[in-house]
């Protein structure tokens, strides 16, 4: 291999080793998501959003895209190859959830998102500005004097509640303008809503607009919750129905009464004032705190937007919050809201700095924009703040567990630099492969391979051989197959050069496995840990050497000593038993892997299957096979 060939060769490790890491923190976030309902938006590697989904439970749903890959759609499993990163925004309910999404996809535009056919918005209910209001649903929200309640996720829940209203309330239904001089000019004729009692007749003036209106701020109050006495009426309209015997009247009411139901206890993600407001809150550490900004335009949320603060030990939430709202609001100062929610009022400067800085906006009709500043108690605002502060927490926490990852990363990979000084290497060995030999008396001889990249194990470097090259015991020539096995047969091509080589023993195992890399022309550095003193061998080099106990080189190379004698033991035992089940206990007829392989278990080993009572053997393997085993070794 000519230099340039090795030198990328040797590259692509670390790159291969970042990707498995950015791979490993990606499980790691899931796995550490909260079982909430929520939005979650996918990032690719230039971080930009390629979609957003809803879910009830968030970590469940995030992990689907993550386990049992071939069920997925085509389309599914092309996205989750793009996945490096992930957001999320928890909500109270999944109704909100699904809101919010459906806000988040039309201003993103994510790649892998579904475009609606329809792109339709959800529907709002409007009560209009005009002499006698009109009340109908509507998807086109526009920003006028009318009164707008929603969105809502369900059209048909919507239709029900104005079926609800006409009901109870003798609102017109037809269209027409009912100006006083239409109506002095006897323009329009009564319809049939009139005769069954359901219209005053407000076209030809039977109803005066004061009454009108009177019932309309009945039903504004209805349509904000306001609905106790309401359901007190409907329920005696009820009882009193079933008492008459009027049971499809009593049925009728009884349906009213669920869809008021329904409609009080709804939950909406966005404001029915249709303002634009901002809710921010922080969560507070030890040193570290965490903002959120939840952006909301005419009444709906469009999105979330966090910043992770340091060195803030010992300062105010007050100070805290003035310097979310200084740094977001610097960044998008064209977006400057009319309101601003906050769990506490930030500091008088850095409040005064922001109405400043919101009066050089002009905002409609030329007036000028003056932020007010506002901390909710009850009600809709202190719900949002409230969600708002919820996803602080979470973010902060998010943080923290990735600072402590990347804590013990650094420290991890340290160990590598420690070593490249400690051994002079002119680079940092990345990836480090470290052998171990294991035998008894001389038979079952194997050898494990542990493979470490940036200081952590690579599982899927592990390799093992059994060695049967030699006869008897040679130490010396099970690390000369060792190493020809894995740098000189097919495993020199299915798997990358480390950067350094270490084997478990001293002087006489370093230069045997020095001498067999050379006959490869395998350039790669190679040294040996003996287990006695932590000796530290270099081939052909007389003396060994010690490093501090407290050197990271140090904990690194006893970590990947101890890795690769775990590896092979374990691989010894294994070869052992089946040997032990194949030499003796399968050798007896009628016998099978199985039942010896239970017998092994249940005593040891062959000899104690030998030594067992006709009573014992039968208790683990049945009185035929017991009578079978116990013959074979007592008979004369």
């Amino acid at each position: 291999m000519n230099s340039a060939g090795k030198h990328t060769e040797q590259q692509a490790v670390p790159m291969a080793a970042e990707e498995k890491e950015q791979e490993k923190l990606l499980r790691e976030k899931i796995a550490s998501l909260p079982k909430e309902p929520g939005v979650y938006q996918f990032r690719n590697d230039k971080g930009r959003v390629i979609y957003v989904g809803k879910a009830k439970n968030l970590r469940s749903r995030v992990r689907s895209y993550f386990s049992n890959p071939l069920q997925q759609s085509g389309k599914t499993q092309v996205l989750v190859t793009h996945i490096r990163d992930l957001e999320i925004i928890i909500t109270s309910s999944e109704v909100e959830a699904l809101i919010l999404e459906n806000n988040l996809i039309k201003e993103l535009k994510p790649r892998y998102n579904i475009n609606l056919k329809d792109d339709k918005t959800y529907p709002w209910l409007v009560i209009t500005a005009e002499p006698f209001p009109r009340i109908f649903i509507t998807r086109n929200r526009t920003r006028d004097r009318s009164i707008w309640f929603g969105p809502y996720t369900e059209a048909g829940q919507l239709r029900t509640i104005l079926d609800l209203i006409s009901s109870i309330f003798p609102v017109r239904s037809c269209r027409h303008p009912l100006t006083p001089e239409n109506i002095a000019s006897k323009k329009y004729k009564l319809c049939l809503d009139y005769h069954i009692h359901k219209c005053k007749g407000p076209c030809e003036g039977l109803q005066e607009e004061g009454d009108y209106l009177e019932m309309i701020g009945e039903i504004v109050r209805l349509l904000k919750g306001k609905t106790a006495g309401l359901r007190r009426d409907l329920h005696e309209k009820m009882l009193t129905a079933a008492e008459d015997l009027r049971f499809e009247e009593a049925a009728e009411i009884k349906l009213q009464l669920d869809s008021l139901k329904r409609y009080s206890e709804r939950q909406k993600i966005v404001a029915a004032d249709g303002a634009d407001r901002d809710a921010v809150a922080v969560a507070i550490g030890e040193d570290e705190a965490c903002g959120v900004v939840f952006r909301i335009r005419e009444g709906k949320m469009l999105g979330s937007q966090h910043f992770i603060l340091t060195n803030t030990k010992g300062e105010s939430e007050a100070t805290i919050l003035g310097r979310v709202l200084e740094t977001h609001y610097l960044k998008t100062a064209d977006l400057m809201p009319d309101e601003v929610l906050l769990p506490e009022l930030p500091e008088e400067e850095a409040a005064e700095a922001l109405r400043a800085l919101g009066r050089e906006q002009q905002g409609e009709g030329g007036r000028q924009k003056e932020m007010r500043f506002t901390v909710p108690q009850i009600g809709e605002k202190a719900h949002l703040l409230d969600m708002c502060r919820q996803n602080a927490r979470h973010h902060l926490a998010e943080y923290m567990v990735q600072k402590q990852k990347r804590g013990e990363a650094a420290r991890e990979h340290s160990g590598s630099k420690a070593l490249a000084e400690a051994l002079h290497l002119e680079n940092t060995p990345n990836r480090i492969e470290c052998f171990d030999n294991s035998h008894l008396q001389g038979t079952d001889y194997v050898s494990a391979m542990v493979c470490f990249v940036m200081g952590r194990p690579l599982k899927g470097g592990y390799r093992k051989f059994k060695l049967n090259s030699f006869e008897g015991s040679d130490d010396y020539a099970a690390m000369e197959e060792a190493i020809n096995r894995r740098y000189g047969g097919s495993l020199s091509k299915e798997l990358p050069l480390p950067d350094l080589i270490i084997v478990d023993g001293g002087k006489g195992q370093v230069n045997t496995a020095r001498k067999a890399l050379d006959a490869l022309g395998v350039s790669v550095p190679v040294i040996g840990l003996a287990k006695r003193l932590e000796e530290i061998f270099i081939p052909f080099t007389p003396d060994p050497f010690n490093l501090p106990k407290t050197s990271p080189a140090l904990k690194l190379l006893q970590q990947l000593r101890d890795e690769s004698h775990r590896f092979a033991i374990s691989y010894h035992r294994t070869l052992r038993r089946k040997r032990t089940l194949q030499t003796e206990l399968t050798a007896i007829e009628g016998i099978g892997e199985k039942t010896a392989f239970t017998l092994l278990e249940r005593f040891g080993s062959a000899e104690g299957v030998a030594a067992a009572t006709l009573e014992e053997l039968a208790k683990t393997a049945g009185t035929m096979k017991a009578e079978t085993v116990f013959n074979h070794y007592h008979s004369e």
